[in-house]
């Protein structure tokens, strides 16, 4: 995950650099998801849900086992995820244990559509740090993608109900070529409902995603919408509006974002967001975030169901984590051994090698290059002589990007 408003503070809150811990440091955000059963048929879904129960999914006492181990392994954040995650009977069980044990975040991510009633109000009272709601369009848009009627308006009911008993709520839209015209309305949407973060996630090729992958934006509107989602960052922070904006699965972006920052700041400045930039690392799959999948196997992230690098109803998760599996190892590398475009790119610090798993289904080699990738060579430092490709431009520094404790450069 790229976390853009984050990046853009340090162009005017600039704070110091930390060292980049070593692989064996690192405890990953963990996403778990709970189960397979949703009660939407989404176009693009990793784990290929339907709304059946699937057999063979980690019990009540497994998953509390898998808990205990996850908080004395000192993991940063656990989300539950599905499927629908509250698709699951004894899903306010876990996710109460979850909260007992005092992880320090805690995360739901949901299509929200359950989010009502009695339910919305114990979501509320397990304290969740942040619910993150899927909403892929407006409207009639959503519920195709979504593959149901009334899906948006009811995600959106549940956003409300978020946002009504004090719980921090963000956006997830995943950007394809039927709807990322609608991007711009999404973001007016997240100001409208005081939506706290808005995650634009690009299509990886996992589950039906890998289906639909024609439908994946073209290199020339994905830059469009990072453009966008750059302008709107920069609104929001220069004015000190409260929208958050992420991105997640192409890590490119940060490098679009870098560029931005060299076109239109002066040059100590722009290494210094680079500084951060690499000590973030990019891609952070089998290192900085790994997954459970509702039968207990353990891959290196979300989309990488086809690896696994072992089940925790045999071994801890702690214990396969730190194990000598040679995917999260090689995974772990830095640099990574990339080939074509990616393995000659000047800018691999920054992005870390982008979406291995899009490689692999593209190629059959995860350590080719991503074909999501939307710079030019030249942007990436393979043909200098080409001419650079526009840039986006920003207003002055205003307000607080004025005072001399900012003016660190």
């Amino acid at each position: 995950m790229f976390r853009l408003t984050h990046y853009m503070r340090e162009l005017t809150d600039p704070t110091p650099v930390l060292p980049r811990r070593g692989a064996g440091a690192v405890r990953p955000v963990v996403i778990w998801n709970l189960t397979r059963r949703c009660n939407l048929r989404c176009r693009h879904c990793y784990t290929t849900s339907a709304d059946v129960q699937f057999p063979g999914e980690l019990s009540t006492e497994e998953a509390l086992g898998v808990m205990a181990d996850l908080k004395a392994f000192g993991i940063p954040a656990l989300i539950l995820s599905g499927g629908e995650p509250m698709s699951r009977p004894d899903f306010f069980d876990l996710a109460g244990h979850a909260r007992a044990l005092g992880f320090r975040y805690l995360a739901l991510s949901t299509n929200g559509t359950k989010i009502t009633g009695d339910a919305a109000r114990r979501v509320a009272d397990l304290g969740f740090d942040y619910v993150g709601i899927s909403i892929d369009g407006i409207g009639a848009a959503n519920d195709w993608f979504r593959g149901i009627d009334g899906a948006y308006a009811a995600a959106l009911a549940g956003v409300r109900e978020c946002k009504r008993r004090g719980v921090r709520v963000g956006l997830r839209f995943t950007i394809t070529e039927g709807n990322a015209h609608m991007l711009g309305d999404m973001l007016d949407l997240c100001e409208g409902e005081g939506v706290d973060k808005f995650y634009l996630s690009h299509l990886v090729y996992a589950g039906r995603g890998d289906k639909h992958r024609g439908d994946d934006t073209q290199h020339a509107r994905t830059r469009a919408a990072m453009d966008t989602l750059i302008a709107r960052a920069w609104k929001a922070v220069s004015g000190d509006a409260p929208l958050e904006v992420v991105t997640g699965n192409n890590d490119a972006d940060a490098v679009r974002f870098l560029h931005w920052v060299q076109d239109n700041f002066d040059a100590a400045r722009a290494a210094h967001v680079e500084a951060h930039l690499a000590a973030w690392g990019g891609n952070s799959s089998g290192l900085g975030v790994a997954n459970i999948d509702p039968l207990g196997r353990v891959h290196p992230d979300t989309y990488w169901s086809d690896y696994t690098i072992g089940n925790v109803r045999r071994t801890p998760f702690s214990a396969l984590w730190t194990g000598g599996d040679p995917m999260l190892a090689t995974l772990r590398q830095r640099p990574r051994p990339l080939k074509g475009r990616c393995g000659a790119c000047a800018f691999r610090h920054v992005c870390g090698g982008n979406t291995r798993i899009r490689a692999l289904q593209v190629s059959g080699d995860p350590w080719a290059e991503d074909p999501a990738c939307y710079l030019s060579d030249a942007e990436i430092g393979l043909d200098p002589a080409q001419a650079p490709a526009a840039r986006l431009t920003v207003t002055p520094f205003r307000g607080k990007s004025h005072d001399p404790k900012h003016r660190f450069f």
